[in-house]
């Protein structure tokens, strides 16, 4: 069989790559191309584009980069025509993703889609696009299923792939020796795009000013200009420490984490966090006019309720940062929270997600 596999962001190339694996592993004669990233390519596709190249967030960053995007869709459309895949595989992206499922069912491609966009945030009509565009859907928070039951959808719950990566990983024994490093640090993990880290690093690392005492590392990625990590370098209780996120976060005895995948795998190593997140006040504006969640970091969408705290917009400042921080670490909260991440473990389950998806992936082609 032949893939297509696109993914438009860091974690989407984490969950490619796996994904690509256990392709691999049930097709022997597997011929997999992709836009993604360095782990999609590593794990056997013939990378066509990066995605850093095509990173965009927000209502209006993207509306400022719309010709951009259209023309990286005509792009993509024309390298899926010319390599003549059996399906193309979709991973989360929606706002590219969605606009590509409707151009290749109009060219008759088959398409599937793997890790829901989460249009059950806001807009949640989208689903009848879906419905219309996408042949498979493979969801991997179990709420998703019951949301898309209301659209007439069958749709695949086939567990979380963030699981698969944290059960799969081995930490390095000299991790801390080599940092010269003591367990039970603070950790920040600012994000992995330069909108995010360029707005809520630069908090963070007042928060680390405020604790002189306590060490703190910041998980930094290499795909990143190395100037938006500029404000560690004088800092003596901070260490900027790349590419290294689950060492950092097997060590840590607490985190601040942006909104995003990595509030889900820093509950998966059981560290307490809060949760912070900033965005453009315009795409702020529209954003919550259009969102009616309770919460927004994955921890507390999965819980269904408060299981972190959660810092958003104009309340994620210094203060309530501080207050936050101090609150979290009394021990009653502070073990409060890890009865809550018990919680979300025992409803994700521990079904391999990648290798769920490549089977049934080969299953309804094999059906065709």
């Amino acid at each position: 069989m032949k893939y297509f596999l696109i993914a438009g962001e860091r974690s989407g190339d984490l969950h490619g790559s796996n994904l690509i694996k256990s392709l691999k592993k049930i097709d022997s004669e597997a011929e997999i191309s992709c836009w993604g990233g360095e782990q999609m390519e590593k794990s056997g596709a013939k990378l066509l584009m990066h995605y850093r190249e095509m990173a965009v967030m927000g209502i209006w960053e993207v509306f400022l980069k719309l010709f951009t995007i259209l023309s990286f869709l005509d792009q993509c459309e024309e390298d899926i025509i010319n390599f003549e895949p059996d399906v193309v595989i979709l991973i989360d992206f929606g706002g590219f993703n969605l606009r590509l499922a409707r151009k290749l069912h109009k060219k008759n491609i088959k398409v599937h889609y793997y890790i829901s966009p989460k249009i059950w945030a806001w807009n949640s009509s989208r689903a009848k696009k879906i419905r219309k565009y996408v042949d498979k859907m493979y969801c991997i928070l179990p709420f998703e299923k019951d949301f898309y039951k209301k659209y007439d959808m069958e749709v695949d719950y086939v567990g979380n792939p963030v699981v698969d990566a944290v059960n799969a990983f081995t930490p390095s024994s000299i991790f801390l020796r080599h940092h010269d490093l003591k367990s039970g640090y603070i950790a920040l993990l600012p994000g992995s795009r330069k909108q995010e880290v360029s707005k809520l690093l630069p908090l963070m690392l007042e928060v680390a000013d405020h604790f002189k005492e306590k060490t703190f590392i910041v998980a930094g990625v290499k795909n990143l200009p190395s100037e938006v990590y500029d404000g560690c370098k004088w800092r003596t209780n901070v260490v900027l420490i790349f590419e290294e996120n689950y060492n950092i976060l097997t060590h840590a005895g607490a985190a601040i984490v942006t909104s995003g995948t990595a509030t889900l795998e820093t509950g998966l190593f059981e560290v307490p966090q809060v949760v912070a997140y900033i965005t453009s006040p315009l795409t702020y504006f529209i954003g919550s006019r259009l969102v009616k969640l309770e919460h927004f970091s994955l921890v507390n969408l999965i819980a269904g309720q408060e299981v972190v705290k959660e810092l958003l917009q104009d309340n994620c400042n210094f203060e309530t940062l501080i207050t936050s921080f101090n609150e979290m670490m009394k021990p009653r909260n502070y073990h409060k929270i890890k009865n809550g991440y018990q919680q979300i473990k025992s409803i994700l389950g521990d079904e391999n997600a990648s290798d769920k998806t490549a089977r049934l992936i080969l299953e309804y082609l094999n059906q065709a």
